[in-house]
């Protein structure tokens, strides 16, 4: 094998259950491992009872798995020039997401391999068309907006790292109060030790051979979020990958990302948390991560990153693609062409949040994210 060079709403019980619960469907031990029993509230019991249930009959399919392709996925190669969508949460990045995805021949993570990555190759078939009769019906949405959530559909890396590892950011929607360290753990990589970032990496890679081997080793488009700030170890990793970095106006960003805290912790969450704690963990976490990406870009190589804002993005999506493919020289732009216009009309309809803007938020804006309107030159109010 080469080996890259290391060189929500309270309805929404399903989505919960099935998706929203980082470690749902996953070792039951590792959520304990994050949690530390002593730490979950006593009115959140029921909610950690359904995990276990979850966990305990998921147990044999993945030591099935483990059994049928863990030989096979270990000696699978990734293949080179992995494509990397990063950005801020609600900033675009699943829209450019969904859009790539046009593209045949790209691979991607999809909702069924994240909801099960330690049993997607075995359950693709029986426990896959079980998960649509659950998820599927009624045009069920995420809790945080009203795209539909598919089975098939592109998803986030970190919610099948979640589902895997203790290792990942996700888990602060289990245990908000935890949220900072595990920020600074696996987002940041500041544990002081490294072994953060090693752990992270070793389940990575794993989640991209897994990822490899589903989709016949096509090229990876991969969106992740919390890569915004691990730029220096996707190089490692992938010397040749290619970057599109989305930005969007900081005063939606901080309401849209507000929402998706406050929607998530009410389907996932095992512990108590102040709505005061929940906003100053958005202003201090993306001021964080947008720094270390600013920081960061210049390493990137010349050609092996793009930059577009999420308004551009809306407004003229077949042109902004037209962009990435030209300005990361990707092949393929003429053949997806049709299924990205098809696409694009089908998503005309889609209505996006509104949210009204108090004083109080715009001035917790400028105090905090100043450097970004400079940045990206959006007006300050």
């Amino acid at each position: 094998m080469t080996r890259p060079r290391a060189t929500a709403k309270p309805t929404d019980r399903h989505y919960a259950s099935v998706t929203g619960h980082p470690g749902a469907l996953g070792s039951f031990r590792r959520i304990l491992k994050v949690c530390n029993l002593g730490r979950i509230d006593r009115a959140y019991v029921p909610r950690l009872l359904t995990i276990s249930l979850t966990s305990l009959l998921s147990g044999p399919f993945r030591i099935w798995e483990q059994a049928a392709y863990g030989r096979l996925t270990a000696q699978t190669s990734i293949p080179p020039s992995p494509i990397f969508v990063i950005g801020h949460w609600r900033s675009g990045t699943t829209h450019l997401q969904n859009l790539l995805c046009r593209d045949r021949n790209l691979g991607y993570l999809s909702g069924f391999q994240a909801i099960a990555p330690g049993f997607s190759l075995v359950g693709k078939k029986g426990i896959r068309r079980l998960l649509a009769r659950v998820v599927e019906p009624r045009n069920r949405t995420r809790p945080m907006d009203s795209i539909p959530f598919s089975l098939d559909a592109p998803q986030e890396e970190e919610l099948a790292l979640a589902n895997m590892t203790a290792h990942s950011f996700s888990h602060a929607f289990v245990v908000p109060r935890l949220a900072e360290r595990l920020f600074q753990q696996y987002v940041m990589f500041d544990d002081g030790t490294g072994e953060a970032k090693e752990r992270w990496v070793q389940n990575y890679l794993t989640l991209l051979r897994r990822i490899t081997l589903a989709t016949g080793g096509r090229r990876l488009l991969l969106k992740n979020c919390t890569n915004t700030a691990r730029i220096p170890t996707l190089l490692d990793l992938f010397p040749d990958a290619k970057f599109v970095y989305v930005h969007r106006n900081p005063y939606d960003v901080f309401m849209s990302t507000m929402h998706l805290h406050r929607s998530l912790l009410s389907v996932c969450q095992l512990q108590h948390i102040s709505d005061g704690d929940v906003e100053r963990n958005v202003l201090r976490f993306y001021r964080q991560l947008m720094l270390r990406f600013l920081s960061d870009r210049p390493r990137i190589p010349t050609g092996s990153f793009v930059e577009l804002s999420y308004e551009d993005l809306d407004r003229d999506p077949l042109r902004e693609v037209r962009k990435i493919y030209s300005s990361l020289d990707i092949p393929g732009f003429a053949d997806a062409e049709p299924s990205l216009r098809s696409y694009i009309r089908s998503v005309r309809s889609y209505r996006k949040n509104k949210y009204r803007l108090e004083p109080g938020t715009i001035a917790k804006v400028n105090r905090n994210w100043a450097f970004a309107f400079d940045q990206w030159q959006y007006e300050i109010l």
